[in-house]
């Protein structure tokens, strides 16, 4: 069974450095999303075992997106990708203090820096689904 990862970024090549990395990954999925709602649509269509989301989007802000989605699904994993984790920090606390579970990292990624959340996430430790069954 294929493990679906979905990229919710408005930035065209940052959705395609991601598809590269995880291309030669038989046993994963790669959807992509242009926004926060798209993604969240996505997201609705076709759970995905990760996200990873992009916080500077117009319209619905990643921080917007990640509590829709999880306040729809507890149990997604959501690693945040962004170049403005300083703007949105009070929010991310916010959130965090709410009890919303979240990994973050700092644009850019590199492919195998990619290909190592993934499969720390996916492989490292149960899922989160797994944990609160």
């Amino acid at each position: 069974m294929k493990r679906r990862i979905l990229v919710i970024d408005d930035e065209e090549g940052v959705r395609d450095a991601f598809v590269l990395a995880l291309d030669n990954e038989p046993s994963l999925e790669v959807l992509t999303a242009d926004s926060g709602a798209a993604g969240v649509e996505r997201a609705r269509e076709q759970r995905p075992d990760l996200v990873f989301l992009d916080l500077h989007m117009p319209g619905m802000t990643g921080v917007e997106a990640m509590r829709t989605l999880l306040s729809a699904d507890p149990t997604l994993n959501i690693y945040i990708v962004t170049a403005f984790h300083q703007e949105f920090m009070p929010e991310l606390k916010a959130a965090r203090d709410d009890g919303l579970v979240f990994e973050l990292a700092r644009k850019p990624l590199g492919a195998d820096q990619i290909r190592a959340a993934v499969h720390g996430i996916l492989e490292g430790e149960p899922s989160r689904q797994e944990k609160s069954s």
